[in-house]
């Protein structure tokens, strides 16, 4: 809305044109969610903790944990309205990509919704059925996915590009491109999910990596840049920048209300929502191998869930003193502030490495 304005002003004053270049919108449209985030956190914590929507805690977790009862969820949601609204200011609202991205974000987010409504207000334990959260999480991404391969007029927009090697591509076809999209949004949906376990854990990391994504996303909507690094042009691409932006300067102001002690967690409804834009963005950039690096701490705790549960199936043993593998660490002594803080410092050195996948073809 701000962009159609300031275009509409700078035919008159030619000031306002500055406002046409992504890099500045993206830089306002991260303080701006800050902002909103900042002021909005703290009445949304307060009304939370008025309607007593307090965390519900795992018997075997560890037990500094035990203390974190009550804790007000579903904070995730602050996340949403500013990463919303401030998109909405500073977009173009005539992308599509702009408003796949909307879509994905406010329908996983409302998933999540459902399923900390439940649990916490309800008093559900179960929270929304697990076929059901699955269900919709499919449907969704399905149709996003869907949508984008029906839309794709080049061959760039659904190859897969291979980082590190300028000449790798595999053409994945629409059929392929819908499969691997709809793994890589659900996946890493489900994947934020399992690392949210912590105060600050996701968090920071999802800040690093949709940071990280908004320069892949600035630069495959510039041709020039583009050809210059041996990446794939994506027309309007670029304006994912704006929504990364705003991701991250949202993360940003909630981390100052959920780093250590929390006073309010993300829940479903954040977790699943930041999880699946970050792999939205990642696929429309043709960047998913690259997300699967940068975002290696996700990984790490999913593939620690998938390996304890396989093995106590087939063994009746378990590899971990508890999964996600955060709170093994946890139960092997570490702090949980020593836990958070590590696993940040392997993120930025993952999306470090991510970067480097730019120049380095």
């Amino acid at each position: 809305m701000l962009l159609t304005l300031a275009q509409w002003l700078g035919e008159d004053i030619r000031a306002f044109n500055v406002f046409g270049y992504i890099t500045l919108r993206a830089v306002l449209a991260a303080l701006t969610a800050l902002i909103i985030s900042f002021m909005l956190g703290p009445r949304l914590i307060r009304k939370l903790a008025e309607l007593k929507v307090g965390q519900p805690l795992r018997d075997d977790g560890p037990q500094t944990h035990l203390v974190k009862a009550g804790t007000p969820t579903m904070g995730g949601a602050l996340i949403i309205a500013s990463v919303a609204v401030t998109t909405l200011l500073w977009a173009d609202l005539s992308n599509q990509y702009v408003w796949a991205a909307l879509v994905t974000l406010l329908g996983f987010g409302a998933i999540g919704w459902v399923d900390d409504w439940r649990k916490v207000v309800e008093k559900n334990p179960r929270g929304l059925a697990s076929r059901w959260k699955y269900f919709w999480q499919s449907a969704i991404a399905l149709l996003i996915a869907s949508w984008l391969a029906w839309s794709a007029h080049l061959p760039a927009q659904t190859d897969l590009i291979v980082p590190f090697f300028k000449q790798i591509v595999m053409p994945l076809g629409a059929v392929g491109f819908v499969m691997l999209a709809y793994f890589v949004i659900v996946g890493t949906s489900n994947a934020v999910n399992l690392t949210d376990g912590a105060d600050g854990l996701a968090i920071l990391p999802t800040v690093m990596v949709a940071g990280a994504l908004g320069i892949f996303a600035y630069v495959a909507g510039h041709a020039v840049f583009a050809k210059y690094l041996g990446l794939p042009h994506i027309p309007g691409a670029g304006e994912l920048a704006i929504f990364c932006g705003a991701l991250a300067g949202a993360g940003l102001a909630f981390l100052w209300f959920n780093a250590y002690p929390a006073e309010v967690f993300m829940g479903d409804v954040g977790a699943l929502a930041l999880g699946a834009s970050l792999g939205l963005v990642a696929v429309i950039v043709r960047q998913e191998i690259v997300l699967f690096i940068m975002g290696g701490v996700f990984v790490m705790e999913t593939v620690s869930v998938m390996l304890q549960v396989g093995s106590y199936k087939l063994r009746k043993k378990r590899i971990f003193l508890m999964a996600p593998i955060h709170h093994h660490f946890e139960k092997k002594g570490w702090k949980e502030t020593q836990v958070v803080v590590r696993f940040w410092i392997i993120s930025m050195m993952l999306v470090l490495i991510g970067l480097a996948s730019l120049k380095l073809r």
